[in-house]
């Protein structure tokens, strides 16, 4: 008999015939589902909707195991709009494979322990680890329309553990193939307790959300989707052999994201994991967006969020810290540590001070320390702007109690006038620290005069920090931390009669999601509408460049962005974006990994900015090394992601020196190869 299921039955009878099924989806199916425009269904006919269905569910419906060991769950795979979908893909297209883990925690401990267990021998080493793995040997009945009993061919030890929480975590693929729209996949997770009491005991750590806020719809090998499906594999059982390298989710994932910063690393010892068929996933180059001090980045939006400031161990610690030898003692203070139960008295969650041994203080951020001031900046008027003067520009700072900051207090102070909005190709930049006034209200005239020839409307941003001393006087001391303000921009009418702001592509949220607070150029620069002032399609590193580097490189934002953000993927791989900085500093992008899906331009781009034709009085981009120089707007967006020679080729077909380019009649918002189609998955 079974020791646990859930209310209902576990065989519920046949609900209707596969006729009337099929006579169903006809009807119901003329509801068209709403598919966003980065998947390809958005762009089915209404016919073709309603024959494919696409799109999949899965829901685990309740789960149990006999006294034999058996495990076996009901689940129901619909489509979008719920109706059933059939497995074997007769009744409807695409069969489904379904591919279930069942894992327990141990009583007393707070990690999973899969059930099944496959060993592993490396080519390369001929050692041999244990892993995790899925059911391959299950079988499938039907006893529904949509719905299905899924029976395990592994068996769990007759002696389980009846009170402790299980999981039954389960993904599925539907084979859409053969429509163009490749395998639809969806996972879920079902928590119980065999011997039918409450589930208590849970592991939510990191959720989806905080994942996808990087990743887009993070999916790994096999299309493996959610969290809590990863970790009943990734366990502390799970070992690759070929490098010796755990595959516990906390270990490699701590790993995976320290990458380039791992002290084992900067050593010299790559981070690999070899996988399916002997690929090298070698992360040795991967680079946080973000600060990887700031933990909350992930641990977020879980039930156990707080977990990484309660619970801090060994495995978790030191997976980031890999160059601590507990048992030594090196590195760790000269203290040996032998289990995780003393871990608590010294690495409390949040202690007096920043920068002390509790897990904020030490992983405190300079630029996020409580200890600040704050700088905020407001322009508050610009007034004498017409071509040929000086204009004054008004503007405030203050802290964040709302006490004035004077200019020559700042560590810097820069206003930048950049015109016309069309598009920004001058740029005028002045030292503000020597502007006058009181009360935190200031006045500073440009010394430049707008040019004489200067139409449209222009643009000045501020921007600037304060240096400051954290914990002054104590060993903790920090000096000339940069406190820096928003940057602020303020439009202004030369020749225009009412004011035109320049257009908005890239909206600040989108680079924060990833980047936390980003802020370059010594912090002095954090927000896109300030970027673009100077990052120009006039701009290129030349200043900076030295002579032996060839020609120079563009900056121009949509170019540069676009160039970084596609990094290891450009297609030509022997020419690197590289571009040089503040004292001819080199930074290249070749090993750059875009942790999201760099098809979906709305990951970046404010809803429909990326679609054609762009607006009217958009600048070519001064490109000298590329193979168009100047190169017309749309291409130059287009070519700095897509950088193969037949790119370019394409490109060039459709561009007239007479009459410009003609990309927006194949690929205009309405048109078969739109940017959104062309894009889709």
């Amino acid at each position: 008999m079974k020791t646990k299921t859930h209310k209902g039955a576990l065989r519920p009878a046949m609900a209707m015939g596969a006729v009337v099924l099929a006579g169903l989806m006809v009807t119901v199916a003329a509801e068209k589902p709403v598919f966003t425009k980065q998947q390809k269904a958005s762009y089915l006919t209404e016919q073709e909707l309603a024959f494919i269905r696409p799109g999949l569910s899965l829901k685990i419906l309740e789960g149990s195991i006999d006294d034999a060991g058996t495990v076996s769950f009901r689940f129901m795979i619909t489509d979008p709009k719920g109706l059933p979908l059939d497995i074997n893909g007769v009744f409807t297209p695409g069969e489904v494979s379904v591919r279930p883990v069942a894992a327990f925690i141990p009583r007393g401990e707070e990690l999973y322990r899969s059930y099944i267990e496959v060993m592993r021998t490396s080519p390369i080493t001929g050692d041999t680890a244990t892993q995790a793995a899925r059911d391959r040997t299950g079988t499938v009945e039907q006893v529904g329309e949509g719905e299905y009993i899924y029976t395990f061919g592994n068996r769990v030890p007759l002696d389980f553990d009846r009170t402790a929480t299980h999981t039954i975590a389960v993904w599925a693929l539907r084979d859409l193939e053969e429509f163009d729209l490749g395998e639809e996949s969806d996972s879920d997770i079902f928590h119980f307790v065999p011997d039918g009491s409450e589930v208590t005991v849970t592991r939510d750590i990191v959720s989806d959300a905080a994942c996808n806020q990087c990743h887009g719809d993070l999916s790994a090998h096999d299309q493996r989707k959610k969290v809590g499906l990863c970790i009943t594999c990734h366990t502390p059982q799970s070992t690759d052999p070929d490098t010796g390298n755990s595959v516990d989710f906390t270990t490699m994932i701590h790993k995976i994201h320290m990458g380039a910063e791992l002290p084992s690393v900067q050593a010299g010892t790559p981070y690999q994991i070899i996988g399916f068929r002997q690929s090298v996933h070698d992360y040795s180059t991967v680079e946080f967006p973000a600060d990887v001090r700031r933990c909350e980045t992930c641990h977020q939006n879980a039930t156990q969020a707080d977990h990484y400031l309660t619970e801090p161990s060994m495995r978790s610690c030191g997976s980031c810290h890999d160059n601590v030898n507990f048992a030594t003692g090196e590195n760790h203070a000269r203290l040996p540590q032998v289990s995780d139960n003393q871990c608590r008295n010294c690495h409390i969650p949040e202690g007096e001070l920043e920068f002390d041994l509790s897990i904020i203080g030490a992983h405190t951020v300079e630029q996020n320390s409580k200890q600040l001031p704050g700088t905020n900046f407001e322009i508050l008027s610009v007034v004498d702007t017409a071509p040929g003067r000086k204009p004054t520009v008004r503007f405030s700072i203050r802290n964040d109690t709302g006490e004035p900051v004077d200019p020559p207090d700042m560590g810097r102070l820069a206003l930048v006038m950049a015109g016309n909005t069309a598009d920004f190709s001058r740029v005028i930049s002045e030292s503000a620290t020597t502007a006058e006034g009181s009360a935190g209200e200031y006045s500073y005239e440009f010394e430049s005069p707008i040019p004489e020839d200067a139409q449209g409307s222009w643009a000045v941003g501020i921007e600037g920090y304060q240096s400051v001393t954290l914990l002054p006087g104590t060993l903790q001391e920090r000096t000339n931390v940069r406190d820096p303000g928003d940057n602020d921009v303020f439009y202004f009418p030369v020749t225009d009669a009412e004011t035109q702001p320049r257009r908005r592509v890239v909206g600040q949220q989108k680079c924060d999601s990833c980047h936390y607070d980003l802020q370059l150029h010594g912090s002095n620069r954090n927000d896109v509408e300030h970027c673009v002032l100077c990052h120009n399609p006039n701009t290129t590193d030349v200043a900076r460049r030295p002579e032996e580097e060839g020609a120079p490189e563009s900056v121009n934002f949509r170019v540069m962005i676009h160039k970084i953000h596609t990094g290891e993927e450009l297609d030509d791989r022997s020419k690197p974006y590289v571009i040089f900085g503040f004292r001819s500093s080199r930074h290249e992008f070749s090993e750059v990994r875009f942790p999201g899906d760099r098809a979906n331009c709305e990951t970046c781009h404010i809803s429909g900015t990326q679609q054609l034709p762009l607006q009217e009085g958009i600048l070519p981009t001064q490109t000298p090394r590329d193979l168009f120089n100047p190169t017309p707007p749309t291409t130059s967006a287009c070519l700095s992601c897509h950088t193969s020679l037949s790119a370019a080729a394409h490109a060039d077909l459709n561009i007239s020196g007479r009459f410009g380019e003609a990309c927006a009649v194949c690929h205009g918002s309405e048109a078969d190869f739109s940017v959104d189609r062309v894009h889709a998955r």
